[in-house]
């Protein structure tokens, strides 16, 4: 327990703003904890707008940045206890059902989104939304994407705009390596399933079925699997440094420019731009290859769903900016303005004053722009179920499964035979 404790006191950062930056004397005082430093930064820009337009309700809004597992942990046992919540959280979306199981303690929030519903996906409100209620404010589609380092694909040969299947990419990466024996064409996870339930969604499949029945031993799966570990035997992929590329060690291995291409949601170009910077100029979007051309190509994955807990000072107001900041047209804008992230308001999508502003961070770092990928794959993000039972399958696929596949090289169809059980005697 002190060894939590101290991470948690070491790596917390906390962001405070009122009205012009100033705490005024008849603001109200709202917390709010996140995982993710740049929304921590997005909730300070939304609160300076909510001031600016609200001058009889100033916010003094104290956001913490906590560590992904020790917020999630002390979130539960807040709530739990019903003491120490924060008035305002983030909850990530693989986390998000062990919140829902119960009486959920946060506020419903129908009425102060319905002015806003009919111009976000449905599908994104439906994720945090248990029995007509809606609990919790999605941040992003978070489309996936290829992102595709040009400069050395073109010194080998290739052209990414012609990486169409997975067998366009072995091709690719078979170019590459005999250009640049010590450079991989991807990136294969071991702690995160990204990659793979982008596979799966191609073929139709998912982690979890709609009867709530864990999805793992099955022929979608095992051809994803496979065909990733054949890249992994070949050399054309190598595993990540912790994990997965949203994580130091993954970030600083694409840094390097060792990786030709990282496949992830849109919202990772915020990480690009952030936490990357010599791939400044040198990186182009495309959509994700698939088995067979004619499938969807890309899959709505990651996402953070924002709470008002029932503990909450003043949980109208709370409520209230909360939809302002993130289900407004003014909140969508800066979600990709500050973010870089693809908003929940699809419509903004075709705004070209926004979409390709010459002055944008995100269009100045990269080669081409999101947006004309976005809309060219509009029709296809696919998006992922979660239930009840999600928690447990992505803790044993991220923590044992892909490990056995990726780095044991174990036979893949034991691997998901042995999985397939043990989720299902943890779950039932």
């Amino acid at each position: 327990m002190k060894r939590t404790g101290i991470l948690v006191l070491v790596f917390t950062v906390v962001f405070v703003l009122a009205a012009g930056g100033l705490v005024s004397a008849n603001s109200t005082k709202l917390t709010l904890w996140t995982f993710v430093h740049q929304h921590a930064r997005f909730y300070q820009v939304m609160t300076e707008k909510w001031n600016a337009l609200n001058p009889d309700r100033q916010i003094e809004l104290e956001a913490s940045v906590l560590p992904y597992e020790d917020m999630h942990n002390k979130l539960q046992i807040a709530l739990q206890s019903g003491v120490g919540a924060p008035d305002i959280v983030d909850i990530e979306i693989s986390k998000y059902p062990n919140f829902m199981k119960g009486v959920p303690q946060f506020v419903v929030l129908n009425d102060v989104f319905a002015p806003y519903v009919d111009d976000i996906v449905p599908s994104r409100l439906e994720i945090y939304a248990r029995n007509g209620n809606m609990y919790g404010a999605p941040t992003h589609v978070g489309a996936t994407v290829a992102y595709y380092y040009v400069e050395i694909l073109e010194e080998a040969g290739v052209d990414y705009r012609e990486i169409k299947t997975w067998d366009d990419f072995v091709e690719a990466g078979r170019k590459l390596k005999a250009v640049y024996p010590d450079k991989f064409m991807g990136i294969v996870e071991t702690s995160a399933a990204w990659t793979v339930t982008a596979m799966l969604a191609q073929q139709g499949s998912d982690l979890v079925s709609d009867d709530d029945q864990p999805l793992i031993d099955t022929p979608e799966m095992l051809r994803a699997v496979t065909t990733l570990q054949e890249m992994v035997k070949e050399g054309l992929l190598t595993t990540c440094p912790d994990g997965q590329p949203d994580r130091e060690g993954g970030k600083g291995l694409i840094d390097q420019g060792v990786v030709a291409c990282v496949i992830m949601p849109q919202w990772f170009m915020s990480r690009y731009l952030d936490e990357i910077p010599n791939m400044n100029g040198k990186v182009a979007i495309a959509p994700v290859p698939v088995f067979e051309e004619g499938m969807p190509r890309s899959l709505g994955l990651g996402g953070t769903g924002t709470a008002i807990t029932l503990t909450a000072a003043d949980p109208d107001l709370a409520s209230e900016w909360l939809a302002f900041a993130k289900l407004s047209e003014e909140g969508n804008r800066m979600i990709w303005e500050d973010l870089g992230f693809d908003p929940c308001n699809t419509a903004l999508w075709t705004n070209t004053e926004m979409t390709h502003n010459p002055d944008n961070a995100y269009n100045q770092y990269f080669i081409n722009n999101v947006f004309d990928v976005l809309n060219e794959i509009k029709d296809e993000i696919v998006m992922v179920r979660s239930s009840s039972i999600s928690p447990a399958i992505n803790d044993y696929v991220t923590t044992v499964m892909l490990n056995e596949l990726f780095e044991d090289i174990l036979d893949p169809a034991e691997v998901l035979e042995d999985a397939q059980y043990n989720i299902e005697s943890q779950i039932f």
